[in-house]
């Protein structure tokens, strides 16, 4: 019992002398707190004594949030995909934090739809997704990189498995790659200022960037609002298909979250943050994998997901 004992305490002991010092003193900036990774990472942070800026985008989850945690977190409202809302959050961050400047970035705001055939869906359904998700992360982190660089502190950049391999249409996946390209530019440009980007790649996990519609309901609005012409080429067969696919793998989502969770937080308190990090079994097993696998393989097993459309040539 007492050589257990001991092993739990050098694990602890090691696992501490690892850890960024003085994290109660650290400020961290969150975008997207109203629910998901973003609302249980400001809930984690907080009880964990670090100084929590989380911003929400509704006052509903705002006062939740105020109610959940202790008075050292303090929120805002951000829209990512405004200008005007993104510097009034980057001049109040900057009041906060003063000379010590800001610790940590998490860029978590995002949203997935729409998502669907790439051709059922229209410029302004990609660029209502790479607005929040690219566009809106790049100037968050541009204004706050100031105050990042003064801490010497850490971009968390939130990424998807969809950012390694394209398993869907629309902007969702589209974006996510754009988040790996841009993580890892600027990774290399604030090396010289000790400033540490880390790239969050989770599987599928059940947040509300799935959205509250009814999958039926988003995928039969993309099918009737078609050309005729569009919807004889793929066939009601293949609007079937599609949609029963989908549900499968929302119903297939893993709801525990914690392990994204805490991916983040080791970035943030680690003295060596790793630059990717995969939560979930899905990630490790399947889509890494797959982002590795020679093009025409990969291809090949994902063409074996999608429905054969009507007009078929092979």
């Amino acid at each position: 019992m007492g050589g257990i004992m001991d092993i739990s305490f050098m694990y602890r002991w090691l696992k501490n002398l690892n850890l960024v010092p003085n994290l109660s003193d650290k400020y961290v900036f969150i975008t997207g707190c109203d629910s998901g990774f973003g609302k249980l990472l400001a809930r984690k942070l907080d009880e964990r004594g670090m100084r929590v800026l989380a911003t929400c985008f509704t006052e509903e989850g705002a006062q939740e949030l105020l109610r959940a945690c202790s008075h050292r977190l303090q929120v805002t409202f951000l829209d990512v995909t405004k200008t005007e809302s993104i510097k009034a959050a980057a001049q109040w961050v900057n009041a906060q934090v003063g000379d010590q400047g800001l610790w940590g970035l998490v860029n978590n705001a995002g949203i997935g739809l729409p998502s669907g055939p790439n051709e059922w869906l229209t410029k302004e359904d990609f660029v209502k997704v790479i607005n929040v998700n690219l566009v809106g992360l790049i100037e968050v982190t541009l204004n706050m990189l100031p105050m990042v660089k003064r801490a010497r502190g850490r971009v968390i950049n939130m990424s998807s498995s969809g950012g390694r391999v394209a398993v869907i249409g629309g902007g969702y996946c589209v974006s996510k790659f754009g988040v790996e390209a841009f993580s890892d530019s600027i990774r290399r440009e604030l090396y010289y200022f000790g400033v540490k980007v880390c790239v969050i790649e989770p599987g599928n996990y059940r947040t509300s960037i799935l959205g509250k519609e009814d999958i039926e309901q988003r995928m039969r609005h993309l099918w009737e609002r078609l050309p005729q012409e569009t919807k004889d080429s793929y066939g009601e067969q293949y609007y079937y298909l599609y949609t029963k696919n989908l549900k499968n793998l929302t119903r297939l989502a893993e709801p525990k979250i914690r392990e994204v969770i805490d991916c983040i937080e080791h970035a943030l308190t680690s003295r060596s943050p790793r630059i990717r990090y995969n939560p979930g079994l899905d990630a490790k097993l399947l889509y890494i994998p797959l982002a590795r696998f020679p093009t025409p393989l990969t291809d090949f097993i994902l063409s074996r997901y999608l429905p054969k459309p009507a007009d078929s040539v092979l």
